[in-house]
């Protein structure tokens, strides 16, 4: 079996102690602060939320990017042979972090540097279920392309929100941020009673623009509040500084931002972005079945990323994989058999079930948590109609922070799956 130490990028895990709150997921948040964006590491927000994350952070001018650079970033987000996928997805293809959150710089030259199976392993990433919060440059990306004078589309830019988005054309001041009052972000937080949130930092981001209308799935979550400013270039007061979009229930809610709230570290501008980051995390895609186990039919799961085959593919670090069967009348006895395959004995997979609803290890009606690979559940007298199952692979990568940034260490075969059979017998 495979034990490498691979550095993946700068990786860097914020908070050592912090509670992982992702079900079903890696980590929490990847954070790019790649080629041509603000090379930070650090998102106040996700602190204070307690969210685990990690970060591919570049050189910090254009002028001292070296070929590591452009080669880490390659690695983190289009893969490579020890990670075929990158840090983003699982083997499936499923979203291996639930939030995706790009920082503010040039948008169209960070879409040129990710190349295409980068840019499409982020889309694939939000339309799998993973979300995506993005500041200015991330807000910009999102779209399909701007529109000044006339339409301009942008080819390296992910469109992962299907609209266009048309620039502010102020520079480095702050602006005033109205909360709509039917917008989700006053879930969260009241914002001071006002729905206002004062001096908000802007430098040449962008709006929802609506020449046509915005696509249908899209939300107005708070405005451009310009009043008393002088000078401006463009009229702004009133036009869309925060938007949200999903495009499906299995897919991750989009929510980019034309400002910069993301480096505050206190009061409501770190409210703002800490109400953007939990709509978006709320809008995680619902999971997903494999399929449905037939009474002592052993279903294989042992296929690569490359083979395309997702409801037959092997199985990712503390991912889950779903399963159905449905459990005929009068029923005495259904037992679910989980083996490993030669070479992977060595790794921990947990066993669950529960009836009517998907099965995580913490609500699960009946689960085998042992710390080995081969699992037996056997479940006396079972409730007819359809029993969840779950797959959970509970071995991960060892990580370790370095000056160069974290490398991923100890199980790194986990990165292309785990191999396993799933078998029901009733």
């Amino acid at each position: 079996m495979k034990k490498e130490i691979i550095i993946l990028g700068l990786l860097t895990p914020l908070l050592l102690n912090a509670q992982n709150n992702a079900k079903g997921y890696y980590k929490d948040i990847f954070i790019d602060g790649g080629l041509r964006l603000s090379s930070r590491a650090d998102l106040p927000s996700a602190r204070v939320l307690g969210l685990e994350t990690e970060a591919f952070v570049s050189a910090k001018k254009a002028k001292e990017y070296t070929r590591m650079d452009t080669l880490l970033q390659e690695q983190c987000f289009a893969g490579s042979a020890i990670d075929e996928n990158g840090v983003l997805l699982y083997p499936d293809g499923e979203p291996r972090f639930r939030l995706l959150y790009l920082h503010g710089g040039l948008a169209e030259s960070h879409g040129k540097t990710l190349g295409e199976r980068g840019r499409e392993n982020i889309r694939t990433f939000v339309r799998n279920g993973g979300s995506f919060v993005g500041s200015c440059a991330g807000c910009y990306i999102t779209s399909r392309g701007v529109w000044e004078d006339s339409l301009k589309l942008r080819h390296a830019y992910l469109g992962i929100w299907p609209g266009l988005c048309r620039g502010t054309r102020l520079s480095d001041k702050p602006t005033g941020i109205s909360i709509d009052k039917r917008s989700p972000l006053l879930r969260y937080y009241d914002f001071g009673g006002d729905r206002f949130v004062d001096s908000v930092y802007h430098n040449n981001g962008a709006y929802a623009y609506t020449r046509q209308m915005w696509p249908e799935g899209t939300e107005i979550l708070a405005r451009y509040d310009t009043r008393g400013m002088t000078g401006l270039k463009r009229e702004i007061q009133g036009e869309a500084a925060i938007w949200a979009y999903k495009q499906g229930r299995e897919s991750g809610r989009v929510v980019p931002c034309g400002s910069h709230p993301e480096n505050v570290k206190t009061g409501e501008r770190l409210d703002l972005m800490c109400a953007m980051v939990r709509y978006a995390l709320d809008g995680n895609g619902e999971p997903t079945v494999k399929g449905k186990l037939k009474n002592g039919e052993e279903r294989v799961m042992d296929r690569h990323t490359r083979d395309n085959q997702p409801a037959y593919t092997r199985i990712g670090d503390k991912q889950y994989h779903h399963f159905t069967v449905e459990v005929p009348k009068q029923t005495r006895q259904l037992t679910l058999t989980l083996k490993s395959l030669m070479g992977y004995d060595d790794v921990v997979m947990y066993l669950c079930a529960r009836h009517g609803d998907f099965a995580f290890v913490d609500d699960a009606d009946y689960k085998n948590v042992a710390l080995d690979a081969n699992k037996r559940l056997v479940i006396k007298n079972p409730k007819p109609g359809t029993m969840y199952v779950s797959v959970h692979c509970a071995t991960t990568v060892d990580t370790i922070v370095t000056p160069n940034g974290t490398q991923y260490a100890g199980r790194t075969d986990v990165l292309n799956g785990i191999p396993y059979t799933i078998k029901a017998d009733y």
